[in-house]
């Protein structure tokens, strides 16, 4: 099933549950090789980079078992650090191995990560901080090697908020000798629940949800019952898409506090939100309103992944929106598709878009190229009259457990194919 048909046209009703954070889900995973014991992680969502990191992790020895409600993870086995190369190029959360390997390991030796053509998205970030503390580099035959004769903390400033240096250098400091000071560490959730689940295992860490953490190596680590929180970015595609198609919706268990910028811009489009210990009620507008600018950011500023969606639902927005895109520089793919939908987009250099409103777009046959684009690509056909059919939904799968049985419960008429 690689497609997926949609009859557009249908405003949004209901209510539907969000599902585990994939972008927590994914290093909490790789973190459990740090520990000689099982771990059982809640609400870990079945999509396909999951999949992924769990075949990864059976790879390296660990025992691995799905129950309704989580995953067991046994990493006692696991006495190698070399990794096969299929689902590493594929997926660029698994660079979150090389932390959690060199830490459990010493040593690493893997494939460049890969992941979505969404921009370059260098290493050198998380290579230049773990040497400093002590973790040696090289290449050869291609391929990534790394080893670590004695960890040591280290003080560490970060040039840019990145989420996968933050990640790589809390999975090494935690098993190093001596405390690791982080400066300039990214503040998203996802960073934080990493954190709160190596503080259940046992981990000293400091200054938890700011950009400075203070690290105290060399604490034995053991299993732990840890839950992960709800997907934000899902929320957000689901929230945007009710704005698109002016219906009204129940978020059950979506983040809103983890939202904030998100919750502002759908109210500038019009949006009605009301926040509650069930989630996040949206009431759309007849038609969504432009918004002069919405400018992505490290968090807690609008995030990359929803850009997209918020670009498709501007394109029949009432006036001129402008999107900025500053995190990545390929964040504009899905113009060319909603171009043939009937969108109004004009590049104002190469990190801007101007989107004049058009009053609906039209069915098409379009394909999504990466995650967070095919999403906004699905959340397009919802909008528009006809029949849309969104091809390239592998991608999609690697980050929504079912999004045709999630907007089909908010009344859609969406089947894939």
């Amino acid at each position: 099933m690689d497609s997926i048909l949609i009859q557009g046209g249908v405003a949004l009703q209901g209510k539907v549950r969000i599902q585990g954070s994939k972008n927590a889900s994914l290093p909490i995973l790789a973190a459990t090789l740090l520990v000689r014991e099982s771990s059982f992680i809640r609400n870990c969502p079945r999509i396909r980079d999951v999949y992924s990191m769990i075949s990864l992790l059976r790879s390296l020895g660990c025992s691995v078992n799905w129950q309704e409600n989580g995953v067991y993870v046994d990493s006692s086995a696991v006495t190698k650090g070399e990794i096969g190369s299929e689902a590493v190029t594929g997926m660029r959360s698994s660079l979150c191995l090389l932390g959690a390997l060199i830490g459990r390991c010493g040593q690493v030796v893997m494939e460049y990560p890969g992941g979505c053509v969404i921009g370059e998205r260098p290493i050198d970030m998380h290579l230049s901080a773990l040497r400093q503390m002590g973790v040696e580099f090289c290449e050869k035959e291609g391929r990534l090697q790394a080893a670590a004769k004695k960890l040591r903390g280290a003080h560490i400033v970060l040039p840019f908020p990145s989420v996968g240096a933050t990640e790589n250098v809390l999975l090494t400091a935690v098993k190093a000798e001596g405390d690791t000071v982080l400066e300039g560490a990214a503040l998203e959730p996802e960073i934080t629940a990493l954190c709160r689940y190596l503080q259940c295992c046992g981990a000293s860490i400091e200054g938890v949800g700011t950009d400075c953490l203070t690290i105290r190596g060399g604490s034995a680590l053991y299993g732990a019952d840890f839950e992960v929180p709800a997907d934000r970015i899902v929320a957000g595609t689901y929230l945007f898409s009710c704005i698109g198609t002016g219906g009204n919706i129940l978020l059950e268990n979506a983040p809103w506090e983890e939202m904030t910028a998100v919750l502002e811009t759908a109210e500038q489009m019009g949006g009605r939100l009301c926040t509650s210990r069930e989630g996040l009620y949206v009431q759309a507008a007849a038609r969504p309103l432009a918004v002069p600018c919405i400018r992505t950011q490290p968090y807690p500023g609008f995030p990359t992944d929803l850009q997209s969606v918020a670009l498709a639902v501007a394109a029949v927005g009432d006036g001129e929106s402008m999107i900025r895109e500053t995190i990545f520089e390929n964040r504009f793919r899905i113009a060319e598709d909603l171009r043939r939908m009937g969108a109004d987009l004009k590049e104002q250099g190469a990190d801007t878009m101007l989107v004049s409103g058009v009053e609906a777009l039209k069915g098409a046959e379009v394909e999504a190229r990466e995650l967070r684009g095919g999403a906004a690509l699905v959340t397009a056909g919802l909008m528009a009259r006809g029949e849309t059919k969104v091809t390239g939904c592998r991608y999609i799968f690697r980050g929504y457990e079912n999004i045709c049985r999630d907007f089909r419960e908010l009344g859609a008429r969406v089947t894939s194919a």
